[in-house]
């Protein structure tokens, strides 16, 4: 008789990634042998209705990309809450402590896992325990691991991109003091000089309307200090929610006494060794912060032509990238003239003269004259240099060399004179004439383009594409300043710190960021050190007077002397002018240094540098350090510099850059844009009204108040739902860091929660299945017989070697990625559904319970590192051998190695053969939409496969829902009944099911026919059933589609062809008779 099976229907039937076998795995925690809950199969909903919600999505999803391709902007549409998000009960812990601060584990847990009861009480409890200080010594020399955490600024607030760095030093962290070593990791916090001041300042003017010149010096700094008071334990108190197991004890401030020695005394050896000198020279300049910046704090803007920006204290927007075109008249009064192109026309104020190619004919009449400014009235030489470019603008070009690091190269090839027409705070300043006195720079510009035209000497504007250097931290737009400041030469720095990376000696992880610190370290100039503001370390430089001598002519800019205090500066200033120390008057340099200055000594000298402390002796050099990407120059490159110049060693030997983190349409993170989400707000849930509330509480402008409101209103429209820190961690810990750009979605860490759950309700189970008496066996000691023990305690063997692997790569997105597929894949989605039915044998339940506790006890201490609060509270009330550490900080981390002997590759291969099979059979319930009826199953394959899938009968009836089984030989023709139904589960394997009783062919066949219909129009609808196939966004949807398509046509084919049901004569006994 022919086969009456969806052979054909099902061959080309799709997996769909992700779906589990045992996908059905409740880990409701009901104890074995309880009945099942019996109701009615669900019910089909109306096809109309399922089209209906598919249009709506798709819709949705469509309008959804629109909107972030234009970077959230266009109309917005109503929102749906997150996929998944129901409102939870939250659980408070309620139960008293036990006399050391411990929680109470003696009483029932909560029926569903809640966050806030999971984490309350066990952070305060570790610290008391001093679970996150090292011991004061190791016997035997053992391993150590010492990290530093990147200090955040102190007055800022930390946001995902800082909960990614944090979470990741964590797991690492957690992951070395559960292996034995002596884990020190230093916390702190950076007084941020630049960015600290513009909030206090801002604050002061929205408060108290307050200008910083207003007050003292004495009296600002005051301010800042309380400030720092009153908001810089924020940041400390958002690392303790995120779990984060620092050492408190050593917790550091860039601004501390020891910390300010050390920079003093820095930047003495520095200046000793002739590295640190002072000159005056164009420093790129920030008018709105009033500084002098880094050339890594300027951020190139590439303009393609026009472009109007808002300029800070600028009235209107500016337009920048067209190119102005003016002449200079001819000295000599025979009308000839010099015409010159130029994007910055406000500076021809501060020119000096006009250079041309001396083999330019253009201009060879004109060597050697002079040309008449037409404001100032002064003489401007014509001068011949190489280095322009006769193709550029006119091939004349006007030199400013106050305001143009070209210009003044070329000023001093030649011997002209240096002058500045534009002030600190970006506004004109003499000598360029007093009707533009005060007028800012970029309104002058107007205004010098109008007087040129009433002179007659306006030649047109045309568009020019342009680099526009823009201040990183203000908006600004950067102007050229002379500054006498001081600078550290860092060529012979910059070498060694490549030839360690080049040695291998230190190694940049991922290995591509090896290319671009060459080309920094290449390319390198010298560093600009002063900063002009109140805020940060001042510059420890003294300028000496000596009253009776007047100036010092052997000293134009005066005479300066570094010292770590004033009397040690005084008593070099006296041995060079061999004097008496108290004849000379001495006046230290306002300035302070750059931030990144301090920040770079942050690996030695928060352990006690230059002090030979026992911190420094003990934990210096550090192992690992974990940062932004984006930091690589900022401070990882100058920690390399002055460690290796100040130590004689490198501060680290791993460097781990993660990638740029964004939203989730791509956006770079910012207060402005209503997209920095505090992680407690993910841990704890915020509503809508809460993070607007709390922006307004931030120091904004209006303008940046309004756009972050809307902002939030788009990101957030329904709040944040509670995930907890477990979820946050793992969700930030998922991201392969390896890569590209990280956009971080609260939905990821939604799903986190989820998987928190399940892990809960699955710990919960296994309590219930062990039940107060058990008396637990030693994990890693279990030698399991059976084969469904033996492949999940092979499977947790294979995910602690992944893990592990991962672990030394600093690959941790690899590592939770392994914990996760074990706990969700292997043990609550397969091995729990199995283990239901073993648990009932009393031939198998013991070793069934054992396997129970070695998988859960194991599994926690894997989790222990990504998910500390959960794993802490579940494995505190499992059974355990004694002697047994206090907390699972300090159990020891599951090792491969004493677990090789659980290894069953053989197992693995017959279990996932048997998985294939339970696929197919519920690919054939969903076709007939069997709901809770346990069919009888028929498995025909080869004999050789039959002894493993009869070992594993009870678990395929488990995972497939079915009832009696039976195994049919391969090669011959079954004889089943027409009521059967199959489908290939490989070229040698079918599986079938017995439809009587459970489907009437006549509706069954008319639901099909519907369902096949709804398909047909959505391949319609997605463009699948053209000649020219779809197109090309929605290919694999409508391949998906088809196969589904595929498999209902041929389900209903061979429904129609069925004759009336007959009994299935299933057999009882040996399922292979």
């Amino acid at each position: 008789m022919a086969t009456p099976a969806l052979v054909r229907g099902l061959t080309a039937a799709p997996r769909t990634l992700g779906s589990p076998v045992g996908r059905r795995a409740r880990c409701s925690g009901v104890p074995p042998g309880s009945p099942p809950a019996v109701g009615p199969p669900p019910r089909d909903p109306p096809e109309q209705a399922r089209l209906r919600a598919r249009e709506h999505k798709e819709r949705r999803q469509r309008e959804r990309r629109e909107r972030a391709a234009l970077g959230g902007a266009g109309p917005r549409a109503p929102t749906a809450p997150p996929k998944g998000w129901t409102p939870k009960t939250i659980v408070e812990y309620q139960h008293p402590l036990e006399p050391d601060g411990k929680k109470a584990t003696g009483v029932p847990l909560p029926p569903a896992y809640s966050p806030r009861y999971v984490e309350a009480a066990w952070y305060s409890w570790w610290e008391r325990q001093g679970l996150f200080t090292p011991p004061a010594s190791v016997s035997g020399g053992g391993q150590v691991l010492s990290v530093v955490l990147p200090p955040p600024n102190v007055t800022g607030s930390l946001h995902l991109g800082h909960a990614l760095t944090v979470a990741l030093q964590d797991a690492l962290v957690r992951w070395r003091r559960m292996q034995g070593w002596t884990v020190l990791w230093v916390p702190g916090t950076d007084h941020a000089g630049i960015a600290t001041q513009a909030v206090v300042e801002r604050w002061l003017w929205q408060r108290r309307g307050l200008r910083r010149q207003d007050l003292t010096r004495s009296e600002f700094l005051e301010e800042v200090w309380t400030w720092k008071q009153r908001h810089g334990d924020e940041i400390l108190q958002q690392l303790r929610a995120l779990g984060a197991s620092l050492d408190w004890s050593r917790c550091a401030f860039t601004m501390d006494p020891g910390f300010s020695r050390a920079v003093a005394e820095a930047f003495a050896r520095l200046h000793e060794a002739g590295l640190i000198h002072r000159d005056r020279r164009l420093v790129t300049w920030s008018c709105a912060l009033r500084s002098a910046l880094a050339d890594v704090e300027v951020e190139p803007r590439a303009l393609t032509g026009p472009t109007a920006l808002r300029v800070p204290g600028c009235p209107q927007p500016v337009t920048f990238g067209v190119l102005v075109t003016f002449a200079y008249p001819v000295e000599g009064g025979d009308g000839l003239e010099l015409p010159v192109a130029t994007t910055r026309p406000e500076t021809m104020l501060g020119d000096v003269a006009v250079a041309v190619h001396p083999s330019d004919p253009r201009y060879a009449h004109l060597h050697g004259r002079c040309l008449r400014h037409p404001f100032t009235g002064q003489l401007l030489p014509v001068v011949t240099d190489p280095t322009v470019e006769p193709a550029r603008g006119t091939g004349a070009v006007k030199v400013t060399p106050g305001h143009s690091p070209p210009d003044l190269a070329l000023a001093r090839a030649h011997g002209l004179p240096l002058l500045s027409v534009i002030g600190d705070d970006g506004t004109m300043c003499p000598p360029g004439g007093g009707w533009l006195q005060g007028v800012h720079r970029f309104v002058a510009r107007e205004k010098v383009v109008a007087a040129l035209a009433e002179r007659g000497l306006y030649r047109g504007t045309q568009d020019h594409a342009m680099t526009l250097p823009m201040c990183s931290r203000s908006g600004d737009v950067i102007e050229y300043l002379l500054k006498s400041q001081w600078f550290l030469r860092c060529r012979e720095m910059a070498q060694r710190a490549q030839e360690a990376v080049t040695s291998g000696r230190l190694k940049l992880i991922p290995k591509f960021h090896e290319k671009n610190w060459k080309t920094w370290m290449d390319n390198v100039g010298d560093w600009c050190l002063s900063r002009q503001l109140w805020w940060g370390h001042r510059v420890p430089a003294y300028q000496v007077g000596v009253p009776s001598a007047g100036s010092l002519p052997e000293h134009p800019d005066g005479l300066w002397v570094v010292g770590r205090s004033e009397a040690e500066a005084r008593a070099a200033a006296a041995r060079t002018l061999r004097c008496p120390p108290d004849d000379l008057q001495l006046q230290q340099d306002p300035d302070v240094l750059d931030t990144w200055f301090s920040s770079a000594l942050f690996p030695f000298a928060a352990l006690g540098w230059p002090e030979k402390t026992p911190d420094l002796q003990r934990f210096y050099p550090t192992s690992v350090l974990e940062t932004g990407s984006d930091l690589l120059f900022f401070w990882v490159a100058r920690m390399v510099m002055l460690g290796q110049q100040l130590t004689g060693r490198l501060p680290f030997s791993q460097v781990l850059l993660h990638s740029l983190v964004r939203d989730t349409h791509g956006r770079k993170m910012s207060k402005s844009l209503g997209n920095v989400i505090d992680p407690r707000d993910v841990i704890a849930g915020a509503s809508l009204q809460d993070l607007q509330e709390r922006l307004h509480c931030k120091i904004l402008d209006p303008h940046e108040l309004t756009v972050a409101t809307e902002g939030q209103r788009r990101q957030f429209p329904h709040g944040i739902p509670e995930c907890g820190t477990d979820a946050l961690r793992m969700a930030l810990c998922s991201h392969n860091v390896h890569g590209d750009d990280i956009r971080l979605d609260v939905g990821t860490a939604l799903s986190y929660r989820h998987f928190c759950n399940k892990i809960w309700n699955a710990v919960k189970f296994v309590l219930a299945a062990l039940g107060p008496d058990f008396v637990p066996q030693a994990p890693e000691e279990m030698v399991p017989q059976h084969p469904m023990d033996r492949w999940v305690l092979s499977r947790l063997a294979q995910a602690v070697g992944e893990c592990g692997r991962r672990m030394e790569a600093l690959e941790v997105h690899g590592a939770i990625a392994a914990v996760h597929h074990f706990w969700l894949r292997s043990f609550c989605d397969v091995y729990l559904e199995t283990a239901k039915p073993a648990l009932r044998d009393p031939g198998s339940g013991a070793e069934t319970r054992q396997t129970l506790l070695s998988c859960a006890e194991l599994g926690l201490r894997l989790l222990a590192p990504f998910a500390p609060f959960l794993s802490e509270e579940l494995w505190q009330r499992l059974p355990r051998t004694l002697p047994a550490p206090p907390t699972l900080c300090l159990a020891p981390f599951p090792d491969a190695a004493r677990l090789a002997h659980w290894r069953c590759p053989e197992v693995e291969v017959e279990v996932a053969a048997m998985q294939e099979v339970v696929r197919a059979a519920r690919a054939l319930r969903d076709t007939f939409r069997l709901g809770a009826a346990r069919p009888p199953v028929a498995v025909q394959c080869l004999v050789e496969a039959q002894d493993s899938l009869a070992a594993l009968g009870p678990a395929l009836q488990a995972l497939a829902q079915a009832g009696p089984l039976r195994l049919l030989p391969s090669g011959v023709e079954p004889e089943l009944g027409p009521a059967w139904v199959g489908a290939p589960v490989g070229p040698d394997t079918h599986v079938y099911l017995c439809l009587r009783g459970l489907v009437e062919p006549a509706a069954a066949c008319t639901q099909l026919r519907a369902r096949s219909r709804s398909l047909q129009r959505r391949l319609e609808t997605l463009g699948g059933t053209q000649a020219s196939g779809p197109p090309a966004p929605n290919q694999q949807q409508v391949a998906i589609l088809r196969s589904e398509l595929a498999r209902l046509l041929q389900a209903l084919d061979d429904l129609e062809s069925t004759g009336p049901p007959e009994d299935p004569g299933v057999r009882g006994g040996d399922p292979r008779t």
